[in-house]
């Protein structure tokens, strides 16, 4: 059949397969994702490319589906029809605003435990027709992730995000010093002073950049801390404390004062030096476009936990 002029060549079908296949990394996972099966996945991504005239994927046996440079810059434009085609679906039926599609979040690795329950919850409770896809790293490959266009938003900590991000502030909230149950100074009233915990090991919670961060607000207090041991594990920080192997110093809190092991870890507010609140935010990319769904996550958690 011949090409109709500014009709694509491709099919929404094709498209969908590419997404999924980039996301999953394999052609069988991509046909769980969409419901179909691997041999009509993998022929649409082989249809994908021949209409596009491109090779978009490297297929290995064993090794899974890795993107061309090609597929690279395909994908990020690939979601972005993907989701006007779903809004577009839902403003038809007469359901316009409703938000569908799916939204992907980034989440610093640290926050995840504490700060994706509640919000993944509630955007659950209040978009049922959209879905999230979530991705714990570390800063430095949140940031290719962004810039790659394969997550919308990211949840991080207020701290050396790019300067072309915006953000909303999810919570904010003070570093506090954590200490094992019998720790001298866990009977301590009123918050504990940085410089008193200066020749004791130190927990160091080393996930770039708060592991520099922590180091610099030590430095404040006048002493750079002995590190005795270095996890890249919010937990684990807390049970290694919990054990007496050390003191702490973290920005999340959680709510209960036992670690995983049942021991407990006290925790304090730092009284000298006065230490800044860092904000937990939800950012992107200042000039990129949100999709529906990525938007109503964002409104969602500029309301603040307590509307979670």
């Amino acid at each position: 059949m011949p090409r109709v002029p500014g009709v694509p060549s491709y099919s929404m079908q094709q498209l969908a397969s590419f997404v999924a296949v980039a996301d999953t990394g394999t052609i069988v996972a991509a046909a769980t994702r969409l419901g179909l099966s691997a041999s009509a996945v993998r022929a649409s991504l082989d249809e994908f490319e021949k209409v596009l005239g491109v090779q978009l994927c490297v297929r290995q046996r064993a090794k899974g589906v890795t993107l061309t440079s090609a597929g690279e810059a395909v994908l990020a434009k690939a979601r972005e029809v993907l989701q006007d085609a779903a809004d577009l679906e839902l403003d038809v039926r007469g359901e316009p605003g409703q938000v569908g599609g799916v939204v992907h979040v980034g989440c610093y690795a640290t926050l995840g435990p504490t700060v994706l329950p509640p919000l993944l919850a509630s955007f659950g409770r209040r978009f049922p027709a959209a879905r999230v896809d979530v991705r714990e790293e570390s800063l430095d490959r949140l940031r290719r992730a962004v810039s790659a266009r394969e997550v919308d938003v990211v949840i991080a900590y207020d701290i050396d995000l790019p300067r072309h991000w915006t953000w909303v502030p999810w919570l904010t909230s003070a570093p506090r010093i954590h200490l094992a149950q019998g720790h001298p100074l866990a009977t301590s009233e009123g918050g504990v002073r940085l410089a008193d915990l200066a020749d004791e090991p130190m927990i160091l919670l080393d996930v770039p950049p708060s592991g520099d961060h922590v180091l610099q607000m030590c430095r404040s207090a006048g002493f750079d801390p002995r590190v005795g041991l270095r996890t890249s594990n919010y937990e684990t920080a807390r049970a290694l404390v919990g054990r007496g192997l050390g003191w702490s110093l973290l920005v999340q809190r959680t709510p209960v004062d036992i670690s995983y092991e049942g021991r407990a870890v006290r925790t304090f507010e730092v009284i000298d030096p006065p230490l800044p609140p860092v904000s937990i935010v939800v950012a992107w990319r200042r000039e990129a476009p949100l999709s529906r769904a990525a938007q109503a996550f964002v409104t969602l958690a500029a309301q603040g936990p307590s509307a979670q």
